[in-house]
């Protein structure tokens, strides 16, 4: 698998996510996932400070423990991977995360850092990024900007300066964002430009056939900044399997996310339009003779846009269907099918 120039960072184009270790996957499953992604080439791994997922104080900070094990028994592995992690944006409601504030200081950043190295067992943190804005925006399924929620918080310039001072140190070698928006995007670039900070190598955000929110100006922005797209969520919790199609997420016996945590059935992963529409391309990838789960990674490992793709699993099946769906190509009338129902559906998922 050839590797796509991020920053200074060479990745593979597909990457493993990790936010399942630590509560769907135990510590010994989870490191024979991580044996198997590097044994068939998949060297960028992503995780952050509050995973897994769904996240609790009881299991804050798990998945990187687990990452960090994983990297003591195999200390040669270390050098062979592309490691990426999140400073939590805002806290939310997550007492837990550094007191629960409304507020990423600066201070709180490098507080961040460091006890994700700690946890990760490493000295360097290849890419680290925002999880989420440190300011009013809409993300993770929220649809509108509502300029009367802003408020005093840290700054773009303070938030760069906090992480240029940490590449100045030697625990971050690049630096992203997540769930950002396209205006985001441009500020941070602008101020980075403008004040001779790091300048942002990456966007972590959703990116799937029932949410191609990317479609809608943030791949202008991305393309003509040169800041690459990690598009996570490129099944929709699942749904892109076809493992709802019959079963539904209120089945006991349905094992997928959404069926296990209630919590998700009411975020834009398990609306019912969300639902909906992908049982439509999951019925366009069995009349193609595709598996709806190989339509769906198809459309992000092929797409321009993308410049990695983050696949997570719960056991090695998984990881292997991900992985040998590398290589499918998509025919040109198959994607004008795509874009028809995308035309009808939108983005449902959003």
């Amino acid at each position: 698998m050839k590797t796509v120039s991020l920053g200074p960072l060479a990745i593979t184009p597909i990457c493993l996510g990790t936010m399942t270790f630590g509560e769907q996957v135990g510590e010994a499953d989870s490191h024979a996932i991580l044996d198997r992604a590097l044994e068939r080439g998949v060297s960028f791994i992503d995780t952050a400070e509050m995973y897994p997922v769904p996240p609790g104080p009881e299991t804050y900070g798990r998945t990187e423990q687990i990452l960090g094990s994983w990297f003591a028994k195999r200390p040669q592995m270390r050098a062979k991977v592309v490691l990426a992690s999140k400073v939590a944006g805002p806290a939310r409601g997550m007492p837990w995360v550094r007191g629960g504030g409304n507020d990423v200081t600066p201070e709180g950043i490098v507080q961040a850092c460091d006890a994700s190295l700690k946890r990760l067992r490493t000295d360097v943190i290849d890419l680290y990024q925002i999880h989420w804005p440190n300011r009013n925006a809409p993300s993770f399924g929220s649809l509108y900007f509502d300029p009367a929620r802003d408020q005093a918080q840290t700054s773009v310039h303070d938030q760069l300066e906090a992480l240029a001072g940490l590449i100045k140190a030697g625990k971050v070698r690049a630096i992203g964002l997540s769930n950002e928006t396209p205006w985001g995007v441009m500020d941070f670039v602008r101020v980075a430009e403008q004040h001779g900070l790091p300048r942002v190598v990456s966007v972590q955000n959703a990116y799937c056939l029932t949410n191609r929110v990317p479609d809608n100006g943030l791949d202008e922005t991305l393309h003509r900044l040169g800041v690459g797209l990690l598009a996570y969520s490129p099944l929709a919790f699942g749904a892109l399997t076809g493992k709802y199609d019959e079963r539904g997420t209120d089945d006991p016996k349905n094992p997928g996310r959404i069926a296990k945590f209630e919590r998700f059935r009411t975020q834009r992963w398990g609306r019912p339009e969300a639902l909906a529409a992908a049982r439509r391309y999951n019925a366009l990838a069995r009349e193609h003779g595709l598996t709806p789960a190989r339509l769906a990674l198809a459309f992000c490992y092929g797409n321009w846009r993308v410049a990695s793709t983050i696949i997570g699993v719960t056991s090695l099946a998984q990881l292997d269907e991900c992985l040998d769906a590398w290589g499918t190509t998509l025919s040109p009338e198959l994607r004008a099918a795509i874009d028809k129902i995308r035309w009808e559906v939108r983005d449902p998922a959003q």
